[in-house]
């Protein structure tokens, strides 16, 4: 009887243990891009998240991140005024077109066009959501994706029709 309540108790710790630290791990890559309004120029404010080694990074792979899902997921959750359609519906654009792409996301690359912060709120600069992993640090961050011009550009460019 003893062992079986023993038993019993070190199988309910194993499980919270488990549970937990899966909790732990999903981190920023459960948060999705969330729609929080279009401006009258067709631009959008979105809430995305990022992770890096520090601050400077997670933001920057969240400014990345809402273009990224702008260009080719579309935006699905959120206000429903966003576009939720993607920039460019061609299949496997992304690969098709990766020496474009990987270019135009490059650290300091044309994408810093597209994307303003100009929305964040100092306080919302000041408690960017923050999560900390063993070796990275995930961020929110409220951003502008000016779609219009990015079309434009990708039409420009040959990549959209």
């Amino acid at each position: 009887m003893v062992f079986n309540l023993k038993f019993k108790l070190f199988s309910l710790i194993v499980i919270a243990i488990g549970l937990s630290s899966c909790a732990a791990q999903s981190g920023a890559y459960s948060n999705p891009i969330n729609c929080l309004g279009v401006e009258m120029d067709g631009s959008q404010t979105l809430e995305s998240w990022g992770s890096g080694r520090n601050r400077f990074d997670a933001v920057e792979q969240a400014k990345k991140n809402a273009i990224n899902e702008v260009l080719f997921k579309g935006i699905l959750n959120g206000k429903p005024e966003c576009e939720r359609k993607p920039l460019v519906p061609e299949v496997n654009a992304r690969e098709k077109y990766a020496s474009y792409f990987n270019a135009f996301f490059a650290d300091g690359g044309e994408y810093l066009n597209y994307i303003t912060l100009q929305d964040e709120r100092f306080d919302d600069k000041i408690g960017r959501g923050k999560q900390k992993g063993s070796n990275s640090v995930s961020n929110r961050v409220i951003v502008r994706v000016m779609r219009p011009d990015l079309e434009q550009k990708l039409r420009k460019d040959g990549i959209l029709k």
